[in-house]
């Protein structure tokens, strides 16, 4: 399907929350980071970034966790030239939701999808396992779940 015609799925958007995790007060969630709340969302209702020690409750968080989102699926939507399946979709825009649309893009994992090799593009997810250089136990099984949707299985 073309992108433009794709949003997320319930499923989708469950599994991002899932490995989100949820906080009422932002705080960094590893040493280094920056502060998010909710459902690992970075930025006020406003859209500022947050300054740490905020605190939100769940109904605006889900909120949140959609305006985010609806802007990640725009980023995708914006640099993938190629037509994806839903299982497809859904990984990426995990992935972007976790690592930021600016990264997502400006990736190997894009030129490489945008170029037809979809089987070398999902393979790209399992190279975002690190922060500040260090293998995250975390983000390693995040990336391998996404890689196993991208590929189609659950």
């Amino acid at each position: 399907m073309t992108v433009a015609s794709l949003a997320l799925t319930a499923a989708g958007l469950v599994g991002i929350l899932n490995w989100e995790g949820w906080s009422p007060k932002a705080v960094p969630p590893v040493k280094g980071d920056v502060p998010t709340y909710g459902f690992g969302t970075t930025t006020d209702p406003a859209g500022r970034p947050l300054k740490g020690g905020e605190t939100i409750a769940p109904p605006q968080a889900v909120k949140l966790a959609l305006r985010d989102v609806q802007a990640f699926e725009g980023a995708i939507k914006r640099c993938v030239t190629v037509p994806l399946h839903q299982h497809e979709y859904d990984a990426y825009v995990s992935l972007a939701y976790n690592i930021g649309g600016t990264a997502f893009c400006g990736s190997t994992l894009v030129k490489r999808l945008n170029a037809g090799d979809y089987p070398g593009a999902c393979a790209q997810i399992l190279r975002w396992n690190r922060f500040k250089g260090k293998v995250m136990a975390g983000l390693k099984n995040r990336r391998e779940a996404e890689y196993r949707m991208c590929m189609g299985g659950q």
